[in-house]
């Protein structure tokens, strides 16, 4: 039978198309209008990536991007020396981005694909970001998700990530993960806290959690503190 859960790849299958049969939203049409007043539309860099390499914290390297979206973090990541696969589903996403790095003369390997259906060799990758990504992650993806950035990291390698703050004015939902399935939705994003962060990237080491700091556009950087801002390393003894 079609619906018959038979592996545990069956089990996640179903419970994506449980939460996608609730969600009429859609990446490509969110990009679509590029006049949205949208904070992150404009093409800056996180301010915590680029406080990131002003500290030393992060080198160049070769970096995975996940969900990359119009391409600003990717952009920057390639202007200060870094190898960039950027990756994300959106065509009018990534279209929006292959327009900026050409403009601007920078050379990233844009990728349309799930993140989850990556085709990627064990410790590839110095970096691992994620601006919004993860909090569109639903939980019973989650340790793909963390397998993924394992897999893809070499030993020591870093791991960083913003998402919505618990409760924050840009999304955030104040609901348990239990809850994501009574309710089937994520309410356009699950909130999280330092301490959960903790919890579910324990097998990294925290070098830093904060919330981003909130920027003008006349400082050409993206920062809300709506957002959580983490930077993670990669054990190299497991």
């Amino acid at each position: 039978m079609k619906e018959t859960i038979k592996t545990y790849d069956d089990l996640l299958k179903m419970l994506d198309a449980f939460l996608k049969e609730e969600s009429q939203f859609s990446w490509d049409s969110f990009y679509s209008d590029r006049e949205r007043k949208v904070p992150f539309f404009e093409n800056h860099p996180d301010e915590n990536l680029v406080e990131y390499f002003e500290m030393k914290k992060l080198r160049p390297g070769k970096v995975l991007e996940l969900g990359c979206g119009p391409g600003r973090n990717a952009i920057y990541l390639a202007q200060n020396g870094c190898f960039v696969d950027a990756v994300d589903q959106s065509e009018e996403g990534l279209n929006w981005a292959r327009e900026r790095a050409m403009n601007q003369e920078i050379k990233v390997n844009f990728i349309q694909h799930n993140i989850f259906n990556l085709d990627i060799e064990e410790g590839t990758y110095d970096l691992v970001y994620d601006s919004g990504c993860f909090h569109h992650i639903p939980p019973h993806r989650r340790m793909n998700y963390i397998d993924l950035v394992k897999r893809a990291l070499k030993p020591g390698g870093h791991f960083a990530l913003t998402c919505f703050v618990l409760g924050g004015e840009l999304g955030g939902a104040e609901i348990s993960d239990w809850e994501v399935y009574r309710l089937r939705s994520m309410k356009g994003g699950l909130g999280f806290t330092e301490e959960k962060l903790m919890q579910i990237f324990h097998d990294f080491e925290a070098e830093e959690i904060r919330k981003m700091r909130d920027m003008n556009p006349k400082d050409a950087l993206f920062g809300k503190s709506a957002l959580l801002a983490g930077l993670f390393t990669k054990k190299t003894m497991e």
